[in-house]
């Protein structure tokens, strides 16, 4: 028997999907489109139960393609609907379960987060001037969890009636029954999440507030790695890891070619350990552990009210910094997110962006890695450069593409304190993600530069690239190298780097061409997925030419001033 798990985004109810389902979850894509929705099936007192969780959606009124498969879905008239709401934006959420309630099918209505309220909601006049059961929980701690299993059995089974009221969706409705709901909250402006939070939404002081915790999230994540990096991870593999493999390889074998391969120059039992975990490990634990706090906090929507002005020069929304974050995670989710977003030609903007110019997790760990060397000073200069690069370019394709921006609904939480143990797993997660999609993937590819490095080949592609990267970069002929390593991962366009005798000159250059370099193979692959094969060829292109313009021209004005 389906369920489908209605309701708008960040609500809840993907915790409650997985309370119900345990671990017998699965992704399916929704036919005709490119939207992800969960499915997954429970047992409640032994009945089978199958349930789907939606898109989030603000309405039925469908203005994406993400927000139009949580109508289809409605549409397929499943066996019952669990609307759930939003305690804090109430108003809102029972604009969406009256139109949800217009289809006439059995629905449970969910009051989720309610632990975040002052005051309580009057969850009795709902249920009646409803006419369906209505839930108070909170999905993390399973408070109201065994009482919304209950209701569901009862109202499969048919020991509950669908009788709902038909009232008109309409937000003079909504207005009406949430002010009536709502008697018994506490509305006093001397909560300090509430001030706080209208602070951080407002120009001044929030623009102030949001740089300075920028700035402090930065220092976190460089200064936090760099001393996870140089006084754990890396003294553990010079120490302890590195001596016994190389006395082994040297013991065990015989051929010195194969020698090579295992423990030299790219050796891959060596730089396969030592580049991917001793040196982007530090930061990706860093940079996870900085994104999650502000994302559980609430900061993230506030950042987008205030950039929102600055994203309009671009066609965007200020809605959409949260997409374009997620690219200096990786590029794949950020562009898979965009497919919330109102139309293509704002898609291609925002992923084109990211492509460009915002380092993922893994390269911003060998950027760091890099510039540690010389001056950390070289890591600001290098974001500050990244950053106005991504606005003049979002400018530049507003123009060239002559598209609007949509109208974005944004939803702003609740300023919260982060649960240490919710924050410890999204962590772990986010972490062993890395491990999984983007060490792994390395490692092998540096196997495979080992090989072809000790065969010679990379020698003959060094000396036919030689002019270009020694004559217009100012690089050493062995950064062909990197360049071509960068097309299967992009953060090997720098790591190699850290073995050359480099300049602080040559290795803000290498830095400049690795920011701008080509996308690699991943994400190649999710562009001619998500746009074709035009455009994801025109962003390729794109990216080289920048790539290699900006980081000559940096290279031959640095030497003519020195």
């Amino acid at each position: 028997m389906e369920i489908l798990l209605l309701g708008p985004p960040n609500v809840g109810k993907s915790v409650l999907f997985n309370k119900l389902t345990g671990l017998h979850v699965g992704m399916a894509n929704y036919p005709g489109t490119t939207v992800d929705y969960k499915e997954g099936k429970g047992k409640i007192d032994g009945l089978e139960l199958k349930l789907i969780d939606a898109p989030g959606t603000y309405t039925l009124d469908a203005s994406n393609e993400a927000e139009q498969v949580a109508v289809d879905l409605l549409s397929d008239e499943p066996a019952a609907v669990v609307c759930v709401l939003d305690a804090k934006n109430l108003e809102s959420s029972i604009y969406l379960l009256l139109q949800a309630l217009e289809k006439n099918l059995p629905t449970i209505a969910v009051i989720n987060k309610t632990d975040l309220i002052e005051g309580s909601i009057d969850s009795e006049y709902l249920s009646e001037e409803l006419g369906i059961p209505v839930i108070e929980t909170v999905a993390v701690d399973d408070k109201g969890l065994p009482e919304l299993k209950e209701k569901i059995r009862k109202l499969l089974s048919g020991e509950i009636l669908p009788t709902s009221r038909i009232i008109q969706a309409s937000w003079a409705e909504a207005e009406r029954i949430e002010e009536k709901a709502s008697e018994k909250l506490d509305t006093s402006d001397e909560n300090w999440r509430k001030k706080w939070g209208e602070r951080l939404e407002k120009p001044n002081p929030g623009i102030f507030l949001a740089i300075l915790i920028l700035l402090v999230t930065f220092l976190f994540v460089v200064g936090a790695g760099l001393a996870l990096r140089n006084y754990i991870l890396l003294p553990f593999f010079e120490n302890l890891v590195f001596p016994p493999i190389t006395v082994a390889v040297e013991r065990y074998v015989v051929n010195e070619t194969i020698q090579s391969i295992l423990v030299g120059e790219y050796g891959f039992l060596i730089k396969g350990l030592e580049w991917p975990f001793a040196l982007v490990l530090p930061y990706i634990v860093t940079f996870y552990a900085a994104l999650s706090f502000l994302e559980d906090i609430g900061f993230l929507p506030r950042l987008a009210v205030l950039v929102d002005g600055v994203f309009k020069k671009m066609s965007l929304s200020g809605s959409h910094i949260i997409p374009f974050m997620l690219g200096y995670g990786c590029a794949i989710p950020s562009i898979l997110s965009t497919r919330t977003m109102g139309n293509k030609k704002n898609r291609v903007i925002l992923s084109t962006m990211v492509v460009l110019a915002v380092p993922c997790i893994a390269e911003t760990g060998a950027f760091i890695a890099l510039f540690a060397e010389f001056s950390i000073f070289l890591v600001l200069v290098l974001f500050v450069f990244s950053i106005t690069s991504v606005i003049l370019a979002g400018m530049v394709l507003g123009k060239v593409l002559k598209e609007k921006r949509d109208p974005i609904v944004l939803e702003i939480p609740e300023l919260l304190p982060p649960d240490i143990n919710i924050l410890g797993k999204k962590i772990w997660i986010r972490v062993k993600h890395f491990i999984a999609q983007g060490a792994v993937p390395m490692i092998i590819i540096i196997g495979g530069a080992s090989l072809v490095y000790e065969t010679g080949i990379l020698l003959y592609i060094g000396e036919f690239l030689e002019p270009f990267v020694s004559g217009w970069l100012g690089l050493p002929k062995e950064a062909s190298t990197p360049l071509i390593l960068g097309i299967f991962r992009r953060e090997l366009t720098v790591l190699p780097l850290l073995e050359m005798e480099l300049t602080t000159l040559q290795a803000f250059v290498g830095g400049v061409v690795g920011l701008f370099y080509v996308p690699c193979i991943g994400v190649l692959g999710v562009l001619g997925k998500e746009f074709g094969v035009k455009t994801t060829a025109a962003i390729f292109a794109l990216t080289m030419v920048i790539s290699f313009t900006i980081g000559g021209f940096i290279a031959q004005i640095g030497t003519a001033l020195i």
